[in-house]
């Protein structure tokens, strides 16, 4: 069985999807880090004589090197993200977990979750650790891929190391980046409204305020079924 292919309705009659595995972003889906994140992104961008406002319209759920080369491709890229990286880590300030990312991974089974984020392999696993959060044998990161969100690469790979066809993934993205990433993969999205407004998500196939309308449970089959309620 795949995912439901069954008409989608928002906030109201919120669907059951039925997938395999569930890919999960990181920042702004499973960690509250929106407020560090936009905070080191404007300091650099000041320091640098950037416009932050160009900046933070496109930093969410993009790879920082990408936003360097795009933005500042005068800078060493990869020297600029190991400084902003460096800010990140050690920054505790106002980053906690999401409400309900402990319990809803809890509720997943070992091997059928993973995360797929546009950050560093030891920026995720600092904040995972950081929040008490579980670090999954699938993490794809920053570091894992040639091309960042919105490419399918991020996705696809996360699908490949759980060993599921990528169509029998259901994904929860917080930002349009992600989402078109993770459809370009050919999965089911879910957007929560925590970085951007449901407007903005509006390409996913359901759009939720917090994880707690997240309900996951297996069947006989090793299926799971995800009721978004």
């Amino acid at each position: 069985m795949i995912l439901s292919h069954a008409p989608v309705v928002k906030k109201i009659g919120m669907p059951i999807f039925y997938c395999s595995a569930i890919l999960f972003d990181l920042d702004g889906v499973l960690v509250d880090s929106t407020r560090s994140v936009e905070r080191h992104w404007r300091a650099w961008a000041q320091q640098k004589g950037l416009d932050a406002e160009k900046i933070m319209a496109t930093a969410h759920g993009v790879r920082a090197i990408e936003v360097i080369q795009r933005e500042a491709p005068h800078l060493d890229a990869r020297a600029e993200v190991r400084e902003i990286e460096a800010r990140e880590v050690s920054d505790r300030e106002g980053v906690v977990p999401m409400p309900g990312a402990a319990a809803l991974l809890a509720s997943i089974p070992e091997g059928q979750w993973g995360i797929v984020t546009s950050g560093t392999r030891h920026l995720a696993t600092g904040r995972l650790r950081l929040m008490g959060l579980p670090v999954p044998k699938v993490l794809i990161t920053a570091d894992d891929v040639a091309n960042g969100k919105p490419h399918p690469e991020p996705y696809l790979k996360g699908a490949e190391l759980l060993s599921v066809k990528a169509g029998d993934c259901l994904v929860i993205e917080d930002a349009p980046a992600g989402i078109q990433s993770a459809r370009a993969a050919g999965m089911k999205v879910v957007g929560i409204t925590s970085t951007y407004a449901a407007e903005a998500l509006s390409h996913a196939d359901a759009v939720i305020e917090t994880l707690a309308a997240i309900h996951v449970t297996l069947n006989g089959a090793g299926k799971l079924g995800v009721d978004i309620r």
